[in-house]
C-alpha cells in the first residue's frame, strides 16, 4: 500500500513524499454519547486507517490531494484557511487539524506542504473516518513545521479543532487514534484526559458491520441537539439540588458536586425530570431566565430554532450508559467463568437505551442488531454516533465463519445497494495501534 502511495504521489505532484502518517478508525465497544457528557468510554482502534504521504514544499502553500477519484484535489495558502462548516467536504476536516497545530504554536508562517490521502475506513459509518483525519492531519502539520508534542497534548488539540466544523464532540475518537496499542482496547477517562488498557476476554472476536446507511455528524443537527438536551437537563438537575446552575456545563459535573453513585443518580433524575418533552418557555420558567438568555447562553448557534427538549431520557442512557461502561471493564479484569454472557448482556442494555432512551438508532441498525443476535452473536449494539453507520457484535471465535456467511446472507445479499459494498461493510477486527509518522529511509 505505501509502494503505491507513493508511486501515485509521484505521478501527482513530480517528486517523492518525504513522510508518511497514518491515524486509525475506531470502533466503540461501549460507553455511547456519553463523552461530551465528561464521563469515560471503553473503544479500540482499528486496523483501518488514513494514511497520508507528504512532502513539505518552500511554497507557503497545502495541495491536498485523495486516491480517491470521487473527493476532488483542493488547494489553499497556509495562511488563510477557511473551515466552511455549512457543507463539511473531507478537505475541510484536514484544515480542521493543520489549523489546530497552527494555532496551539502560534506559527506565523507554517510550512507548505503537497499531500496524498488514501483511507480504508469506510465514510460516514460511524468508525470515526473524520476524526481519524483530522488527527493524521494534525500529526502531519507537526512534523511538517518540526514541532513536537506528547500524544494526550495531540489528542486534545484535535478534539477541540475538529468543532471548526462545527461538530461538539467530546473527544473519544481523537484519544484512542492517537493512544491506543496494539491488542488491547482503553478505558479513555477526560479532564484529565488518560488511557487505561483493559484486556478483552479470549474466546470472542469483534465483528463490524455497516448498516450502509450513512449519517455525516457535521451534516446533521441530530448529535448537537443531543449534546444540548444534556446540558439543559444538567441546568435543570443542578439548580434543583440547590447547586451552582451557571456553572454546570455537563452531567458527570452533577454527579461530582453531589458526591454520589450513578445509581443515585438515576434516582435523581426520575424525581426531578419528567418523561414529556420540556419546552423552551417551560426550560426557562424552570431556570428563572428569559428566552432570550437561553438562546445566547445556554444553546447552541444551529440550536435555536429547536422548540422541544427530552431531558429525562437523554440523562437517564448517559448515567445508565456510563455504569455499564465501568461494568464492562471489571468484567474484563476480574476475567469470571461467564465474562463473555456478562459483557454480551452489557452490549445489548446498552442498544436498547440508545435505541429508546437516546433515540439515536434507526431501522436498519436495529434490524442488523436483531441478525447479528440471531445468528450466534453472544452481543450486539450500534457503535459511533448512531442514526446509520455501524454495528458491533461480539461473536465466539469458533463460530466466526459461520456468523460471517450467515449475516452476509441475511442482511447484504437481499439489497443490490448493499450487496455492491458487501466486502468492505463486514469484517472482524482486533484491537490495532494508535497514530504515527514514519519517514522515507
Amino acid at each position: 500500500r505505501l509502494q503505491k502511495l507513493k508511486e501515485m504521489f509521484i505521478s501527482k505532484f513530480g517528486s517523492a513524499p518525504k513522510f508518511y502518517a497514518r491515524a486509525p478508525g475506531r470502533v466503540n465497544l461501549i460507553g455511547e454519547h456519553i463523552d461530551y457528557c465528561g464521563y469515560a468510554v471503553l473503544p479500540m482502534a482499528i486496523e483501518q486507517d488514513i494514511l497520508i504521504a507528504v512532502e513539505p514544499v518552500q511554497t507557503q502553500v497545502v495541495q491536498l490531494a485523495n486516491t480517491n477519484s470521487s473527493y476532488l484535489d483542493f488547494s489553499t495558502s497556509v495562511n488563510n484557511i477557511q473551515i466552511n462548516k455549512t457543507k463539511p467536504q473531507w478537505h475541510n476536516y484536514f484544515l480542521c487539524g493543520l489549523k489546530g497545530i497552527q494555532e496551539h504554536f502560534g506559527l506565523n508562517n507554517p510550512t507548505g506542504m503537497n499531500c496524498l490521502l488514501d483511507g480504508t475506513i469506510p465514510p460516514s459509518s460511524g468508525l470515526s473516518s473524520s476524526s481519524a483525519l483530522v488527527c493524521c492531519a494534525g500529526l502531519v502539520t507537526l512534523r511538517a513545521n518540526g514541532k513536537t508534542l506528547s500524544k494526550v497534548e495531540l489528542a486534545e488539540i484535535c478534539t477541540k479543532s475538529e468543532r471548526y466544523i462545527g461538530t461538539e464532540g467530546g473527544g473519544m475518537d481523537q484519544s484512542i487514534s492517537f493512544l491506543a496499542e496494539e491488542g488491547t482496547a482503553k478505558l479513555i477517562e477526560f479532564s484529565p484526559l488518560r488511557a487505561t488498557d483493559v484486556r478483552l476476554p479470549s474466546g470472542a472476536t469483534f465483528v463490524i458491520a455497516n448498516s450502509c446507511v450513512e449519517m455525516n455528524k457535521a451534516a446533521t443537527s441530530h448529535y448537537n441537539i443531543r449534546v444540548v438536551e444534556c446540558r439543559l437537563a444538567t441546568k435543570l438537575l443542578s439548580k434543583s439540588k440547590g447547586l451552582e446552575w451557571k456553572k454546570m456545563l455537563r452531567l458527570h459535573d452533577v454527579q461530582t458536586q453531589l458526591g454520589v453513585s450513578l445509581e443515585e443518580m438515576l434516582t435523581i433524575v426520575e424525581e426531578v425530570l419528567h418523561p414529556e418533552p420540556y419546552s423552551t418557555e417551560e426550560i426557562c420558567k424552570c431556570l428563572g431566565i428569559s428566552l432570550e438568555e437561553l438562546r445566547s447562553q445556554i444553546l447552541s448557534p444551529n440550536m435555536q430554532d429547536v422548540s422541544t427538549f427530552k431531558l429525562h431520557q437523554r440523562a437517564k442512557h448517559v448515567y445508565s450508559e456510563a455504569a455499564r461502561v465501568l461494568e464492562f471493564k471489571k468484567i474484563c479484569s476480574e476475567a469470571p467463568a461467564n465474562a463473555l454472557q456478562l459483557l454480551g448482556e452489557l452490549m445489548k442494555q446498552s442498544h436498547i437505551s440508545c435505541r429508546e432512551m437516546y433515540e439515536c438508532s434507526c431501522p436498519e441498525l436495529d434490524r442488523l442488531v436483531d441478525i447479528c443476535l440471531q445468528f450466534g452473536a453472544i452481543g450486539s449494539r450500534l457503535t459511533g454516533a448512531g442514526w446509520g453507520g455501524c454495528t458491533v457484535s461480539m461473536v465466539p471465535t469458533d463460530k466466526l465463519n459461520t456468523f460471517l456467511k450467515n449475516v452476509k446472507k441475511a442482511y447484504y445479499q437481499t439489497d443490490g445497494q448493499r450487496l455492491a459494498v458487501e466486502n468492505n461493510s463486514l469484517f472482524a477486527t482486533k484491537p490495532g495501534r494508535g497514530a504515527l509518522v514514519f519517514v522515507e529511509a
